[in-house]
């Protein structure tokens, strides 16, 4: 019997849009936030769902909300500052996990810190389940099964064509992970190193984009795919003519909070300028872009082996339908595994592109 599907944060931009996918597929969510009245507003709207309240400044209440067997899916962020009680809810029910974060500290933390807890408790937990860092995974998978046991590195860019407006959510994630250490898979193994140390150009529709290198789930799962991986370059290319500057501002941020004290005291101040969950664009905006991304692999002299480019809707759209598309498949048994997983280990590889393709991301190339 498939358990229930509780989204945490459902007033919230993610989580409200994920919950009407769920719903526009039959499934009937148990919507959850902190705010009772515009909670029950929502279930109203939604068709008279359940609802429940829970806050992350009172752990309790967020444990509360699933049993053995639910899937929680997790929208509320900066997730380095409130993700980490519904991680813990998690684990101690038992219950199927996943978020919305794009935030690296906290990926890090759900692979090394929860996934062995989560492990232990024999639930799957798959971390950053949206645009970040969906595609680029499912290109990285498909690119690595085509070149074969002879790949040892592989390259990942992310892009959003069009005109790009961020959400609350989104310019908060950028303000607080400015200031966190990065990582990546080098050598074949994971080192820390700062946001945006590498800078790279991708061809994406003709034109060559720039992009900085950014810690992602990649550098986490897909060396399980692929034993003989030696290092994982993965590039986010969202900042256009900018990413020269963002990889300097990286530099100055990596060398300002290696003081003491200093890293807590400007994400802070960041907090105090970026609130979070503020909204986000509406459909009509949302259409003026797409999402975009390349993965190439290379057998250790650097030749291509082989290379997956997957393109679709807008990123955000993106994030909805397969939010809504993992909860209902970890909901009917069909994520496989326990403990931090990739979204391809987690789900299978076929799986996460049919997956993907229900959200309106599809290979073309």
């Amino acid at each position: 019997m498939a358990g229930r599907i509780v989204i945490f944060g459902a007033t919230g931009y993610t989580g409200r849009h994920t919950a009407e996918r769920l719903v526009e597929s039959g499934v009937r969510p148990v919507l959850a936030a902190r705010n009772v009245e515009r909670v029950r507003a929502l279930g109203d709207e939604l068709g008279g769902l359940e609802v429940a309240v829970a806050d992350v400044g009172r752990p309790e209440s967020v444990r509360d909300l699933v049993g053995a067997g639910d899937v929680l899916v997790a929208t509320v962020g900066p997730f380095t500052r409130w993700g980490d009680p519904a991680v813990e809810a998690a684990i101690a029910a038992g219950a199927h996990y996943l978020d919305s974060t794009g935030e690296s500290a906290f990926i890090r933390r759900v692979f090394e810190h929860f996934g062995p807890r989560a492990e232990a408790a024999g639930i799957g937990m798959v971390t950053a389940f949206g645009f970040d860092w969906v595609p680029g995974n499912i290109a990285g998978a498909l690119a690595l099964r085509e070149a074969g046991e002879g790949a040892r590195r592989v390259r990942i860019g992310y892009f959003s064509p069009g005109e790009i407006k961020g959400s609350g959510g989104t310019m908060a994630t950028i303000a607080t992970s400015t200031f966190e250490s990065g990582f990546a898979w080098r050598d074949g193994r994971l080192v820390t190193e700062r946001m945006a140390k590498r800078y790279s150009t991708f061809e994406v529709n003709g034109r060559e984009r720039p992009a900085i290198s950014v810690g992602s789930s990649e550098h986490f799962a897909l060396p399980r795919l692929q034993p003989g991986l030696r290092e994982v370059d993965s590039y986010l290319g969202w900042f256009g003519p900018a990413s020269r500057p963002m990889q300097a501002m990286s530099a100055v941020a990596a060398a300002a909070t290696a003081i003491p004290g200093m890293r807590s005291g400007l994400q802070s101040l960041a907090g105090r300028f970026v609130k979070g969950s503020t909204g986000g664009p509406d459909a009509e905006v949302r259409a003026k872009s797409g999402s975009y991304a390349v993965a190439t692999a290379y057998d250790d002299s650097g030749r291509e082996l082989a290379e997956v480019r997957v393109e679709g809707g807008n990123a955000y759209d993106f994030t909805f339908g397969i939010l809504a598309w993992g909860a209902r498949t970890a909901a009917a048994g069909g994520l496989t595994g326990s403990g931090a997983l990739g979204p391809a280990d987690g789900f299978g590889v076929d799986e996460l592109e049919a997956g993907c393709r229900e959200a309106g991301l599809t290979r073309v190339g």
